[in-house]
This record gives C-alpha cells, sequence and structure tokens, in this order.
C-alpha cells in the first residue's frame, strides 16, 4: 500500500509555535453563506476567533471558501461527547474532531473538577501521548492549560504506552491522569483517554461531571501559560519494568523464541525491554512494523483483532521456528497472539488467551482470596476455571473501566487476573488498566513452562476443553460507514433485538432474555442485551462506544470426549454452531446477507 505523505492538518507539528500564542484577530474572508446556513456562519466564526491553530483555522476557511456547508454543518452538530473512554475522534477542525481548541477545553474542564475534589492547594497532573497524528501537540496543550491553572503538570518528552501513563498516576501520586491517544483506531484518529487518582480509567459520574466542566469551559476563552519542560519517561518506565517482572511465577521457565510486533505503535522498545528485564532473550521483532509511524502503513485498522493484521509476525514467526507470535496495538494497552498447531500457525482468541493467563495463574496460586475478573461479553470459560480452583469470580460490564473496579472494591482480595475478550488483559495488580506488555512477558512465562512439560498451548487448550468443555468463541462487528448516523442505526437495531426476541433460534429455545439497560441491583444500567438458549449458548449484543458500530458476541458449548479425533469433531461442531447462529441473526435482524 502507498504511504500518503500528507498528514491531517490539526496534527502537523510544525504549527506548535506554542500554545500560549495570542487569540488570533483580523477579518474573515467575504463569504455569503446560504440564508439557512446564516446561524452555521455565525458559530464557524466563533470558533475561527478562538482557534489557537492555524492549520485548523485554514481548514475551515478552505471548507467556506469552497461552499462545503454540508460537510461544516456536520462538523458543528454539536461537541464531542466526553464519556467514560474521555474523547475519541477524527483529527480536524471544528467541536466533533479531535483538534487543539477541543483538547484545549477539555484540558480546563478537567482540571477544574480535579481542583474541585483535591485536598491538596495545587492539583497535580501526569500527561502521556502517544506517535499519532496531533499527538504530541494535544500534551503540550495540555500541560499549558494546567499551567495556567496553577496545576503541577508532569509531561513526558517523547512518546510512552498507555500501561505507563496509568501506572505513573498512582506511582507519582498524581490527582490525574490524561494519556493522548486513540489506542488502536485508524490513522485518521486521535484521542484524549482520563484517569483520576486511583489509576483507573473513569467511570459515572465522574464522567458526566468532567463533561459539564467541559461545557462551561467551552463558553469561555481557556487561559494558557508557557507549560513547564517536559521531562523524560525514563524514571517511570523502570519502576513499572521492575513491577511487571515481579508478576512473573516461574523463574526456570524461559526456554522460548518469541516473534513480536508493536505494529508501528510505541510499545516496542519496553516491550524488548520487558523480557529482558524477565530473563527471556529478546523477541524478534517485524522490521517494517517497529517504529512508531502515525500513517500505520499497510495497517489502516491496527488492530489485532482484524483479519489480516497478525500476518507480518505470523510470518516471522515461521521463519524463526519461534514458540510465539505477540502483537501490541498502538499504545501497547492490547496483545494479540498466535501459536503454531497441527495445521500451522493460528491467531488466539482474546477469549483463549484469557483462558491460557488464567490457567497459569491459577496453577501457580493457591487461596479462597484471588480474585478472577471477566467481562459480560467474554467467555464463561474463565468463571468456570476459576471456581473450579476454589478462587472468586466477578463478571462486569464490558470496559476496563469495570473490569478492574472489583479490584479496587475488594481490598482484602488478591485481584489475580482480570480481562476482556477484545485483547484487554490485566495481571495482579501493578497498572489499573489493560496492560499489553505485561500480559505478553506473562504469557510467554505459560508458553515456556508448557514447552518445558513436554506440551503446547494448542495443546493446553485442548485439555482445558476436555475438562470443562470446548467454549467456541465468535465475535461479529456490523459496521456502519456514517458516524454521525452510525449510532442510530445501532440504536435501532438493539431496539429490535429487545422488542421482539424469537421463541427458538437455530433450533434451540432461549430460555432466558436479560436486559443490563434495566438495573439489577450487580451491574449499573448499559446497552447491553443477552439471550441465553437451552444448549448453554449465549448471544450477546451492545453498540461500540468508540465506533460506529454493534457488536454481537456467540458462544456455544460443547462436550468433547478423550482423544484428538474428539477433540477436531468438537471443534468443528463449535464452528458449524456458531455459523448458524450467526446465518439466522442476520435474518432476524433483516441485514445483507452478502
Amino acid at each position: 500500500m502507498a504511504r500518503s505523505t500528507e498528514r491531517p492538518r490539526a496534527a502537523r507539528e510544525a504549527s506548535q509555535s506554542g500554545p500560549g500564542l495570542p487569540q488570533p484577530t483580523g477579518p474573515l474572508p467575504a463569504v455569503a453563506p446560504p440564508a439557512d446556513h446564516a446561524s452555521l456562519r455565525r458559530r464557524v466564526d466563533a470558533w475561527l476567533a478562538a482557534d489557537p491553530d492555524p492549520d485548523t483555522r485554514a481548514e475551515l476557511q478552505e471548507l467556506m471558501a469552497a461552499g462545503k456547508w454540508n460537510e461544516l454543518a456536520g462538523r458543528f452538530a454539536g461537541r464531542l461527547a466526553f464519556g467514560t473512554a474521555g474523547l475519541r475522534a477524527e483529527v480536524g477542525a471544528g467541536p466533533l474532531r479531535m483538534n487543539r481548541l477541543v483538547v484545549r477545553q477539555a484540558a480546563a474542564g478537567l482540571l477544574r473538577y480535579v481542583a474541585g475534589r483535591s485536598p491538596r492547594r495545587s492539583v497535580r497532573i501526569v500527561v502521556g501521548h502517544d506517535a499519532r497524528h496531533g499527538s504530541r501537540s494535544f500534551a503540550t496543550e495540555t500541560a499549558a492549560v494546567a499551567r495556567a491553572a496553577g496545576a503541577e503538570a508532569i509531561w513526558y518528552d517523547r512518546p510512552v504506552p498507555t500501561p505507563v501513563l496509568a501506572y505513573a498516576v498512582r506511582q507519582l501520586g498524581a490527582d490525574a491522569g490524561v494519556m493522548v491517544t486513540a489506542s488502536h483506531n485508524p490513522p485518521s484518529d486521535n484521542g484524549y483517554k482520563v484517569y483520576l487518582d486511583d489509576g483507573a480509567q473513569i467511570i459515572p459520574p465522574h464522567d458526566e461531571r468532567i463533561a459539564a466542566e467541559i461545557a462551561t469551559a467551552a463558553m469561555q476563552q481557556v487561559p494558557v501559560a508557557e507549560p513547564v519542560p517536559p521531562v523524560s519517561p525514563d524514571e517511570v518506565e523502570q519502576a513499572y519494568l521492575t513491577a511487571i517482572s515481579g508478576l512473573l511465577v516461574v523463574p526456570h521457565a524461559r526456554d522460548i523464541r518469541v516473534a513480536s510486533t508493536p505494529l508501528c505503535g510505541v510499545g516496542g522498545p519496553l516491550l524488548l525491554k520487558a523480557f529482558r528485564r524477565g530473563g527471556f532473550a529478546a523477541p524478534h521483532v517485524v522490521d517494517k512494523q517497529a517504529a512508531p509511524d502515525p500513517d500505520f502503513p499497510g495497517l489502516p485498522f491496527p488492530n489485532p483483532e482484524e483479519p489480516g493484521v497478525l500476518d507480518a509476525v505470523v510470518a516471522l514467526a515461521r521463519d524463526i521456528g519461534a514458540d510465539l507470535a505477540v502483537a501490541n496495538d498502538p499504545d501497547a494497552d492490547r496483545l494479540g497472539a498466535a501459536i503454531p498447531d497441527a495445521s500451522g500457525w493460528r491467531a488466539l482468541s482474546g477469549n483463549e488467551i484469557g483462558a491460557l493467563l488464567a490457567d497459569h495463574l491459577l496453577r501457580h496460586s493457591t487461596g479462597d482470596d484471588r480474585l478472577l475478573v471477566a467481562s459480560v461479553v467474554s467467555s464463561r470459560l474463565v468463571e468456570r476455571m476459576a471456581i473450579a480452583a476454589g478462587a472468586r469470580f466477578e463478571s462486569t460490564l464490558t470496559g476496563f473501566k469495570w473490569v478492574i473496579r472489583p479490584a479496587l472494591a475488594h481490598p482484602e482480595l488478591r485481584f489475580l487476573f482480570g480481562y476482556e475478550e477484545a485483547l484487554g488483559y490485566s495481571v495482579g495488580s501493578v497498572v489499573r488498566d489493560k496492560d499489553g506488555i505485561s500480559a505478553a512477558l506473562v504469557l510467554a512465562e505459560a508458553v515456556a513452562e508448557l514447552k518445558a512439560l513436554g506440551t503446547t498451548p494448542a495443546g493446553r487448550l485442548a485439555d482445558l476443553a476436555r475438562k470443562f468443555g470446548l467454549h467456541g468463541t465468535r465475535q461479529w462487528s456490523i459496521r456502519f460507514t456514517d458516524r454521525l448516523q452510525g449510532a442510530s442505526q445501532a440504536a435501532a437495531l438493539m431496539e429490535r433485538v429487545r422488542s421482539g426476541p424469537p421463541a427458538r433460534l437455530a433450533g434451540r429455545r432461549i430460555v432466558a432474555v436479560h436486559d443490563l439497560a434495566q438495573p439489577t441491583g450487580e451491574l449499573p444500567p448499559a446497552d447491553v442485551v443477552l439471550w441465553d438458549l437451552d444448549d448453554q449458548s449465549r448471544i450477546v449484543f451492545r453498540p461500540s462506544g468508540t465506533e460506529p458500530k454493534l457488536k454481537v458476541y456467540l458462544e456455544v458449548v460443547v462436550p468433547v470426549g478423550a482423544g484428538d479425533d474428539a477433540y477436531r469433531g468438537a471443534t468443528a461442531a463449535c464452528e458449524a454452531r456458531l455459523a448458524e447462529l450467526q446465518a439466522e441473526l442476520v435474518l432476524m435482524l433483516g441485514l445483507p446477507t452478502a
């Protein structure tokens, strides 16, 4: 794929002569919009008067000069909603894009909220950023707003992985943390992820209260000042490496060859250091994906879950005779993996990685005070493993802002492991968010130990299936092309799921419908619907919180007899059953079949 040399205008670092620049003044181009766009023109003019970035001002002026009023209307149809994932959108001009003015207002609102709840006279905030277009600019803007507000801003002079920033919040005793990243989103996007002093992602009501402060800031001119100089993250990274190396539990299990890729993101160097600190040989890295590149060449969706994204690291693993291939997403908070098996190499699902990690940690720990957590859209296999091992298990809403909450709510328990099927894992209590680097390290140890015992990850998964049944899973995303209309399209499908569940699906009875929008006392209300079938199958529906799509999660459970033939037969039965359920749902939801 040809590599684009044009970066989004709002992201060009050359435009950053300093966030403390005077507000733009001077006449605007004399462009006469149609009469029905007069109010829109006033909103655009007001935005232009406040926008500190010459590139995004020029972008809006060019749209007006070209008469692209529908495009402008889309950008000014509201404001980016600040939710439990913070902000995330395409980089560009206007209140529904990620840009310096949106970040300036978000930083001001966050600081006002934090100042109101901090017992200290001066608020401390730590700010990290990845290598996406605009990330350093947005981090600089945040530090400048903090300085003007009288807060102490610790911000880093080079990109850091998201887990390091989450770790730094508690390590440095900060009142809040900001990570500028869009994680695994397309190259055009960026985002603003917020942590409070507990080092965990924000949950309600904090998100709503911060959003209210941002709305107030958006009606005023936000003061900025020249930020204090950024600092090196070396010290906090060293502390992080020491902490995650303490998660390893089998010191002799180090004989393993690993292929890895950071997918043109920022986690590569730290992953290599983590392996060396843990006593492993350094992984072999995919050369063309080793260095950070905000254009993610060849990776339109730099997400290890996406088809084809692991092809390069699997090819490398095959070439070097590796035991394991691992991939972090661009901010290194997720982990994808692939293993060799009888048919060659195959990517592991998030649930299979979760099962291998949970199995390894459960086998090397004891006690009924151990706590394992998984989201409701994840496989129920880990729950059954935990109960069989005499450990505690809790199910949560999807998203690591929820997965980590039982650990915070039960400090008397030992948080062993938490995961969600979308390749997010937290081992122990080092980082209160998903961490693809520590998860890769512990997975490598698990695979090395299995190798020393004369088996493989594929063999261990087969053993677990014989004991607990083969839990076959499939995640299916119904993607909408229009970001603005996607939410309403997803809502319409969710209404159909809620209002008219069939009595039977693919030949089996639906025995229970759980609508999590209705308060249950166990989980906070959420736009999630679960169907349980009489053969232990489960279907979960939920709209994505960050992308225009509806996600459907399928799980079937098939008993497995002794012997390889029985396991292969159960695997085929699982795949057939998952395909049958998906085909029936396509018809029920009225979706195109081709």
